[in-house]
């Protein structure tokens, strides 16, 4: 089966970062779905027109075509009532929506991309939500494997980490990616630091249109500005007068613990008493990756967003940077909000890629998928005659292919 043979389907694709990474690696992107309208704007403007902006709960999935792979991961807020299948519950429907397509299309592998808290995620009826997903997936036909991948060992400069749930038809397991970065392990590539990830790019204008103020120091800048000469979306960010004050006493890798008490807004002193929150009004160390970019990382108060030594928060751009978009990716949004929530929900294109990489193997090698079925049987019935016909007529057929 040739790279671009392979089709592929996206479930809640946004604005595309899982589905970028399998263009990336050559597969053909047929069919995607999204529900919000400034995601599939964006999603046509730089993945394809297949894209179409509706709630999956409204599609007759009859429509949906046919593909050797299903990608995507529903919002994490239904996992509350996978428990039981309550029609009633829009939000568990989207999960048994994904599942139902899974179903109908039976593809060959699919990828099940979300939260690491729906590891830990109970049901409505005090079942752990993870179980009841292996289930119902082993229940229509897949081998299940599940994984906890981060981002940052697979060159994205973000400590991001995610659930991975790989199906697949084959009767194999299918292992996780190779890791190609570490974090300070000799003679191996090393984490991507947030200043290897936006050191070259000039400070924000006011239209957020820049050229490079340097030639790239690094593979990943390379990589980024791979078809560019120039980007977008390096506006200036907004902050109040209190964040800017308070941005200031920030030190490179530090957190609301720097900000002095005289200057502390109330929510930052309860913060000081009560602990934790190690990324709160964080501002970024330059010789490490970010932490996980959420959907308001134009905001000093949730997550690690403030320049390393600029006073200032991390653009939109910079924010594609971090999720390892390329510089030629561009959003469309008719919101300042709709920007922020299309970059911090993406799964990044690198991590994404490394996955699509990784499946090749498994849907181009031989023996196919009924030999392997039959060599399994003939484990459990080593002497039956008619497994052994059919296991060595199966291997016939792929060496004649």
């Amino acid at each position: 089966m040739k790279k671009n043979k392979i089709k592929v389907v996206g479930l809640f694709s946004g604005c595309g970062g899982l589905d970028l990474g399998f263009k990336q690696a050559g597969y053909d992107i047929i069919w995607a779905n999204d529900i919000l309208k400034d995601a599939c704007e964006t999603y046509k403007l730089n993945i394809g027109n297949h894209i179409i902006n509706e709630d999956i709960t409204k599609i007759n999935l009859e429509t949906i075509p046919s593909a050797d792979v299903i990608i995507g991961g529903p919002p994490c807020q239904g996992f509350s009532g996978i428990g039981k299948r309550d029609p009633n519950d829009d939000r568990s429907a989207l999960v048994y929506s994904y599942l139902d397509v899974v179903n109908r299309i039976q593809p060959k592998i699919f990828l099940f991309e979300n939260v690491t808290g729906i590891k830990s995620s109970k049901a409505s009826d005090g079942s752990k939500v993870i179980d009841n997903l292996k289930k119902a997936f082993e229940d229509i036909g897949y081998h299940i494997n599940i994984y906890t991948l981060n981002a940052a060992d697979y060159g994205v400069p973000q400590k991001r980490k995610r659930v991975f749930i790989i199906g697949n038809k084959l009767g194999t397991d299918i292992t996780a990616p190779t890791q190609t970065h570490f974090d300070n392990v000799p003679d191996k590539k090393q984490w991507v630091s947030s200043f290897e990830a936006i050191s070259d790019l000039e400070s924000p204008t006011e239209n957020g249109n820049i050229k490079y103020k340097q030639e790239p120091i690094c593979d990943y800048q390379s990589l980024m500005r791979k078809n560019s000469n120039e980007t977008t979306l390096q506006i200036i960010p907004y902050s109040s007068p209190t964040d800017k004050e308070i941005i200031k006493h920030v030190k490179p890798g530090g957190n609301y613990m720097d900000i002095p008490d005289e200057v502390s807004t109330k929510r930052i002193m309860y913060f000081k008493s009560t602990g934790g929150r190690t990324t709160t009004y964080g501002r970024l160390d330059p010789e490490k990756p970010n932490y996980t970019l959420n959907t308001h990382f134009n905001r000093p108060n949730i997550g690690c967003n403030i320049h390393y030594n600029e006073d200032r928060m991390i653009t939109i751009r910079e924010g594609l940077r971090f999720q390892s978009f390329p510089d030629d990716f561009h959003l469309i949004s008719k919101t300042k909000r709709n920007y922020y929530v299309q970059v911090g929900n993406a799964v990044p294109p690198l991590l994404s890629k490394a996955w699509a990489e990784h499946l090749l193997q498994y849907l181009t090698e031989k023996p196919d998928a009924k030999a392997i079925h039959i060599a399994k049987s003939l484990k459990r019935q080593p002497h039956n005659p008619k497994l052994v016909k059919e296991y060595v007529f199966a291997n016939a057929e792929n060496q004649s292919e």
